[in-house]
């Protein structure tokens, strides 16, 4: 049976179970009374009457232990179930509002016992209190500072630490280092010209597919290399150049003489080998003495950046890669003079020796680069929201007018690692000019332009000059995205351990570093004799 009241309370329709209309008028201020109607009234208080009853039960049983003695107090505590709870969004939420919006110092909870440690113990203590809303937000707002505080310093820690372990030289690679500068100075096939005589005009033949890899790590540029020629389907037609330092020349050179690619052909060759970089003044070089000497009174030490208690973790962790050495290290900076070093190549591809190549690289030659100069992936589109997110914004500051008035923040970065470069097309710009002039600006600004790495001013230098290739090219991000999964990993073309968890440190991600050290041959004695671990 359903019960109808109409608005102006003139007429009550009953509708019965069996479809049946009956009516009752009701005149306001009528005398009139009739049994029907008497009968029909009792009807209904007692439907109103049963699911007030049912309210009030359930209100008891979510807890309430005090009965209501009035109509007033029985209208409060109906009108929220009646409204759906919408009553109680005004006078609780607000009031722990007041008081988590009240500042809470770390001096105001150093030294206390009484916050709890874990959500069982809050919960405990709130039921044991019987808090008001006042309370529980407070004794919330007690807890969840307390975590911050300690979460924040145990982030921090975890950055230097990381910060320590990627910027040292871990013991195995400095004894494969020695170890092979050793075997050069006493075994002659540690010494051989690389490449052959013979072989010597291929370095300048642009009917080869010709590679750069500048490094002064021997165990990354040994896989790097290993991989590339392992997964080319035309090896023969391969032209590796090596571009070390002094120091590792030697070292590197033993280790291509005692460890052939052949049919690929391989080159090594020191900074110190090339006409150009020995004559005059050499832009990179100074570049990089005034690099130092500005970061060296900026920068403070990591101890200075740790100490500071009101910056971001991920400002700190920004901040403390800025100390990293590579980030001054002549190798990270000489991809900026390609055209000089390779006069007579129209086209190369330059790796990182970060990289592991998973498959064979010589359709990158048939990209047209529509008159670019640098084939590289976009780093602001992807599935990885982490690690395909990184705009201009990301890299430059745009709070410094100069930075504002050129550039647009929204524009897509691209990433340095394995960059398809046609040199031809960039003899015809002013690229390598246009990098050291707003190296210049950074320096004169104390850093204020942008404070870490080479891709900052190669996004302004390749402004304009930059040809997108597909994603599956490079995959980004091994060095410091955990959640990417290694199936996901191996289908690119080039994987990239960006980062700091570099495959060859043991703070690398053990369901990655498969990847890498599969390349490793740890049969091989210089390998077994400096503990270096394939996995």
């Amino acid at each position: 049976m359903q019960l109808h009241i109409s608005p102006s309370l003139r007429h009550v329709t009953v509708v019965t179970g069996k479809g049946l209309r009956e009516f009752i008028k009701v005149k306001v201020g009528s005398r009139r009374f009739s049994y029907q109607m008497m009968f029909y009234s009792l009807l209904f208080f007692t439907f109103l009457l049963r699911f007030v009853f049912v309210l009030s039960t359930v209100d008891t049983i979510d807890g309430d232990p005090s009965p209501c003695s009035s109509l007033a107090c029985l209208g409060k505590r109906l009108k929220p179930k009646l409204l759906g709870r919408r009553a109680e969004t005004g006078n609780v939420p607000e009031a722990m509002y007041q008081v988590l919006e009240q500042p809470l110092s770390e001096q105001e909870l150093k030294g206390r016992s009484d916050i709890p440690q874990t959500l069982q113990d809050f919960m405990s203590e709130v039921k044991r209190s019987k808090s008001d809303a006042r309370e529980f937000a407070q004794k919330l707002k007690e807890m969840v500072t307390l975590m911050e505080q300690r979460t924040r310093t145990a982030k921090i820690q975890e950055y230097l630490y990381r910060h320590v372990a990627s910027s040292s030289i871990p013991k195995q690679l400095h004894c494969l280092a020695l170890k092979l500068a050793h075997e050069h100075s006493i075994n002659a096939a540690a010494r051989l010209q690389l490449p052959e005589a013979e072989l010597v005009p291929t370095l300048v033949d642009n009917n080869y597919f010709h590679f750069v890899l500048a490094s002064d790590n021997i165990l990354a540029a040994s896989v790097v290399a290993k991989s590339l020629v392992q997964n080319s389907l035309r090896p023969h037609k391969i032209v590796l150049h090596i571009i070390t330092d002094r120091k590792t020349y030697f070292p590197m050179q033993a280790w291509f003489s005692l460890h052939p690619l052949s049919p690929a052909i391989i080159e090594v060759k020191a900074l110190h080998h090339f006409d150009w970089l020995s004559k005059g003044k050499v832009p990179v070089l100074e570049a990089m003495e005034k690099d130092q000497r500005v970061r060296s009174q900026f920068r403070g030490g990591s101890s200075v950046i740790v100490a500071n208690n009101e910056e971001n973790p991920v400002v700190v962790a920004a901040k403390l890669q800025a100390l990293s050495p590579k980030y001054n290290s002549l190798m990270n900076h000489i991809r900026i003079h390609l055209p000089e070093l390779f006069p007579s190549l129209n086209k190369v591809v330059f790796l990182d020796d970060d990289i592991v190549i998973q498959t064979d690289l010589s359709p990158l030659w048939d990209i047209d680069m529509d008159g670019k100069v640098n084939g590289a992936v976009e780093t602001c589109r992807g599935e990885d929201k982490f690690v395909m997110s990184k705009k201009f914004k990301s890299y430059l500051n745009f709070s410094n007018p100069l930075i504002a008035r050129h550039f647009d923040p929204e524009e897509c970065a691209w990433a340095y690692g394995m960059n398809v470069f046609d040199l031809a097309a960039w003899r015809k710009t002013n690229i390598s000019s246009t990098y050291y002039h707003w190296l210049d600006e950074n320096l004169k600004s104390d850093l204020s332009l942008w404070q870490l790495g080479t891709l900052p001013p190669g996004l302004i230098a390749f402004h304009g000059h930059v040809q997108t290739i597909d994603p599956f090219w490079h995959m980004l991000g091994l060095g410091y995205q955990e959640t990417t999964s290694f199936s996901d990993a191996e289908s690119a073309a080039v994987v990239h351990f960006n980062g700091r968890a570099k495959p060859w440190l043991d703070i690398a991600f053990p369901h990655l570093r498969p990847l890498w050290a599969k390349y490793l041959d740890s049969s091989d004695r210089f390998i077994k004799s400096c503990h270096i671990r394939a996995s």
